[in-house]
């Protein structure tokens, strides 16, 4: 008996407001289309639709909440993106190579522009905002390379198939986003590694005097975060059947506020796994929904954009736990981190 009302607290805990507001926020979603266009919002296939059409989008900002976790920002996880979708198509098509050598180098290829980007971080000090940036230039100058400033179609039927085959009502890009998630969430929650990952996001001048090897945990993020987005390139090439030279930066402004938005959601101000998840298909519904309602074709980049900003406030602004802030903790490794740093290591 003494056991109850513990579960009980718990469990209201755990679905609470403060603790994951995104489920409510979709319940209301839910029940307000439901009421107004029940006749297309509850359709079978506008919800499948939705868990197919979003899966780009979600393993982005699976992508992104890797360099995140360790208090690195990427701004260049469109362009990388893109460049992975254009480059699997510059060599099935342009090159003439088969579909499982191309996604293998394709894939590598985006893990090492990855690794380039961590070691400009690491090595030449350079701040996350302003090295992802500077790459994500580069990036959109490699594409336009490969491209011509065109669409490359005639993609190999394996490929498309790939992309739109199902397992009875999910696609294999849906399943292999639920792979993905689950494989990043045991790592960042269930390891050694992963308690290094928090760690150095959230103080790296103590998370270096404890030991841990601070600058190959930020470049390995930056790696997976380059695989992770080699993936979703190489899955919107398959869903679409042709590369597009534009389509990798549309990605940026929804992966972020996901990656924001999940925060707040789940494990109070700490960047996570599910909480990402769970807000990329909450952002959906409501645009799906306001879609269907006949709003504007512009409503989506309203949408996400307000979205950022409410959730970058609430990440920002919100002590939750106790926890200082994501911007907090960039300010304080921006300060600590001084030239001194190998004396105080000596000294320790």
């Amino acid at each position: 008996m003494s056991q109850e009302p513990t579960i009980r607290s718990r469990v209201l805990r755990a679905i609470g407001f403060r603790n994951a507001s995104a489920i409510w926020v979709l319940v209301v979603i839910v029940v307000v289309f439901s009421i107004t266009i029940p006749e297309t919002f509850l359709a079978a296939r506008t919800w499948t639709s939705l868990l197919d059409t979003q899966v780009v989008v979600a393993i982005t900002a699976l992508a992104l909440v890797i360099p995140l976790a360790a208090g690195s920002f990427n701004l260049a996880v469109g362009a990388q993106v893109g460049v992975s979708s254009m480059m699997v198509g510059w060599m099935l098509v342009s090159i003439g190579l088969p579909v499982v050598p191309a996604i293998g180098l394709t894939l590598a290829a985006s893990a090492l522009i990855g690794l380039l980007m961590g070691l400009v971080i690491v090595r030449f000090h350079i701040d996350s905002f302003i090295a992802s940036l500077g790459f994500s230039s580069l990036l959109a100058a490699l594409v336009t390379f490969m491209s011509g400033g065109r669409q490359i179609l005639g993609m190999p039927s394996e490929l498309v198939d790939f992309g739109t085959a199902r397992v009875v009502i999910f696609t294999y890009p849906f399943l292999i986003l639920i792979a993905l998630a689950l494989v990043c969430w045991h790592v960042l929650e269930r390891t050694p590694l992963g308690r290094r990952i928090y760690a150095t996001g959230g103080n790296l001048e103590a998370a270096r005097l404890a030991g841990i090897r601070t600058n190959r945990i930020i470049v390995g993020t930056l790696v997976a975060c380059g695989l992770l987005s080699g993936v979703a390139g190489v899955l919107v090439t398959a869903r679409l059947g042709n590369s597009d030279p534009t389509i990798g930066p549309a990605y940026l402004i929804p992966a972020f506020t996901a990656a924001f938005l999940g925060s707040t959601q789940f494990k109070g101000g700490r960047f996570n796994i599910w909480g990402t998840l769970l807000s990329v298909y909450v952002l959906a519904a409501g645009v799906k929904g306001l879609q269907l309602s006949g709003a504007p074709t512009w409503i989506p980049d309203a949408f996400n954009g307000i979205a950022l900003l409410v959730a970058v406030g609430l990440a920002s602004s919100a002590r939750l736990g106790g926890r200082p802030s994501l911007f907090e903790r960039l300010r304080h490794r921006r300060v600590t981190a001084q030239p001194l740093e190998p004396l105080q290591q000596k000294d320790a």
